[in-house]
């Protein structure tokens, strides 16, 4: 519990520059607006990405607010975030 709280305050201090640099580091781009919705909307939302329902929800909000491709990118992006810190298994069904 204690490091999905860490991980979830560190979502709410990302800014612009940490997603793009995120997304270019994982192979894939964002522009520096659908940074900033997807910042608005973490800002915005009480969020909970490991919970499987949660995180589907949040993305299709996500959708609605930037687009499909924006919402599987940030989904992408934080999948890869997880993997890449071995935090696989905070991640709830």
């Amino acid at each position: 519990m204690f490091i999905k709280q860490i991980i979830n305050k560190r979502l709410k201090q990302l800014t612009e520059e940490d997603l793009l640099y995120y997304s270019k580091q994982y192979g894939f781009n964002i522009t520096q607006q659908e940074a900033s919705d997807i910042l608005m909307y973490i800002q915005q939302h009480d969020i909970n990405p490991f919970v499987a329902k949660k995180r589907e929800i949040m993305l299709r909000e996500l959708a609605q607010i930037t687009s499909i491709s924006t919402a599987k990118k940030a989904n992408v992006l934080f999948m890869e975030l997880i993997q890449s810190y071995g935090l696989d298994h905070l991640l709830e069904d």
